[in-house]
């Protein structure tokens, strides 16, 4: 399986950038008072995107050697991989007031920066290492 490697990475980072710009997107729209955000189609669009983001991570997690764990940096990419979808949950929910909605997106575009930074890093502490 590890002659797939690269083609399953590039589709992994693909499949980030399009879920991160989506959720920008989303975030930015929702803040702005539209209600497209919300529309079913959207959210299956997003779920199926998602689901192959972890599909790919999972397929990459089983291909690389045991060693990649070794200085946390994956670990740690997965601890902000579920802050940032609870913070993008309560982003985009439209039950909260404005204010508190656009610090919970603040926060998950953060978050997703940080895990980005340490993706490319392979790092904890990403840009800082």
């Amino acid at each position: 399986m590890i002659e797939f490697y690269p083609q399953i990475r590039l589709f992994h980072i693909f499949a980030v950038l399009l879920s991160g710009s989506i959720f920008a997107l989303r975030g930015v729209a929702a803040l702005a008072g539209a209600r497209w955000p919300q529309a079913r189609p959207l959210k299956w669009l997003t779920y199926a995107i998602d689901t192959s983001l972890l599909t790919a991570a999972l397929l990459l997690v089983a291909i690389l050697p045991w060693s990649v764990f070794a200085n946390g940096w994956l670990l740690a990419k997965i601890a902000l991989l579920f802050a940032y979808v609870v913070l993008g949950v309560l982003a985009l929910r439209p039950q909260r007031p404005r204010r508190v909605r656009a610090l919970y997106f603040a926060a998950a575009l953060a978050t997703f920066a940080l895990m980005y930074g340490i993706a490319r890093a392979h790092h904890p502490l990403a840009w800082l290492a």
